[in-house]
């Protein structure tokens, strides 16, 4: 498996980080099987893992816990906080308040008396970055987590963070989580320059877009085995206008994949770590199968000629679907925002503009 440098960290992490979201409840509920999983992982020679707390209420977590014991050193381990984990207030979000208590709740679950990466699940409008990046600092001072970071954070907040960052004397974002893959390519106009700019690592996910790209989705064809499209069916609705496109951009990338000896899969990984931006791509198998089909394309490199035939097929810097955005600014949600008048009453803007959606897929959650 490829190294490569988080960022400007200096952490030497896999081209791979194998992502745990499906470990639990909303995945693989075996979890003797994750951690199998898991270790096939580690063996094949990937050293990054990625989780969540809101990922299967916590589960996820506990899984990873396990079957990291006795191999916790040889292992960069990320989590995330910032997405609600339950109704009640003050359980979501950047505040002191909550990222003091989460992170205890993580390391307990996680087994571990430090995290190499912790990061903020989602952009939080309801509180000053000056608190966030001053927790988050402490908790680097304290030796509980070694660096922190943003997960589909858009590129001008980036730009913010690392101002009050430098202002105010605090730790600064080293890393950046967007989505990223072939069907989902906005960043490439203003983010990722941006995290190259200010040397952050970027560890991008669903290189395979919710599993659109994994093969598995053909037009005229019955998908098997499409636990993703029954998780999250709205972005598999086949009366969506960006369903059929999708669908004509898979056929002619199925082209481009015969042409360069590969499946579809193995063009939409390598593309996906193929940016000089990107160091990791989070890879999420439910299965042993889903990992090993992963790892068999770990090698494949596409050149500029196939990159070429991508572009032609989905311009850079372009989505094929809104549902593909990860994060929508808070006044494209709240109508008021967009309009010059006084409000009844000041209300909290939620955390991500698609909250209830990720929740209703990781029991707070991406």
């Amino acid at each position: 498996m490829e190294m490569r440098t988080l960022g400007t960290t200096g952490v030497s992490v896999s081209k791979y980080c194998l992502g745990a979201g499906m470990f639990g409840k909303f995945g693989n509920t075996d979890h003797d099987d994750c951690i199998r999983i898991l270790h096939a992982a580690l063996d094949a020679g990937i050293n990054f893992v990625d989780t969540s707390d809101v990922y299967s209420f916590g589960e996820s977590e506990e899984i990873v816990g396990k079957a990291l014991k006795g191999r916790r050193d040889s292992v960069i381990l990320a989590t995330k906080f910032g997405l609600p984990v339950s109704d009640k207030p003050n359980r979501a979000g950047g505040s002191r308040h909550w990222i003091m208590r989460e992170v205890e709740n993580s390391l307990r679950r996680l087994n571990t008396d430090y995290l190499d990466l912790y990061q903020m699940h989602r952009p939080d409008p309801n509180t000053d970055l000056d608190d966030t990046l001053g927790a988050l600092s402490d908790l680097v001072a304290q030796g509980k987590i070694r660096m922190f970071g943003s997960s589909t954070f858009p590129a001008e907040l980036l730009v913010e963070s690392h101002w009050v960052a430098e202002r105010r004397g605090r730790e600064r974002f080293r890393t950046e989580q967007p989505p990223y893959s072939i069907f989902a390519r906005r960043i490439e106009a203003d983010l990722l320059p941006t995290c190259e700019r200010y040397g952050m690592g970027v560890l991008v996910w669903s290189p395979l877009s919710q599993g659109w790209l994994s093969g598995k989705y053909r037009r005229g064809q019955q998908a098997s085995g499409a636990h993703r499209a029954n998780l999250q069916p709205q972005l598999f609705d086949e009366a969506h206008p960006d369903t059929a496109r999708k669908y004509d951009a898979i056929e002619a990338l199925a082209t481009v994949a015969e042409a360069a000896g590969t499946s579809i899969m193995g063009l939409a990984m390598s593309f996906a770590c193929e940016h000089p931006a990107v160091t990791s791509a989070i890879i999420g198998p439910r299965t042993m199968e889903h990992l090993e089909g992963l790892l068999a394309v770990a090698d494949v490199q596409l050149s500029p000629q196939q990159l070429d035939a991508i572009d032609a097929i989905v311009p850079p810097g372009t989505n094929l679907s809104r549902e593909d955005d990860g994060y929508v600014p808070p006044a494209l949600v709240d109508a008021s925002l967009r309009r010059r008048q006084r409000r009844d009453e000041a209300t909290p803007v939620v955390i991500s503009g698609r909250t209830d959606k990720l929740r209703e897929m990781f029991g707070g959650d991406d």
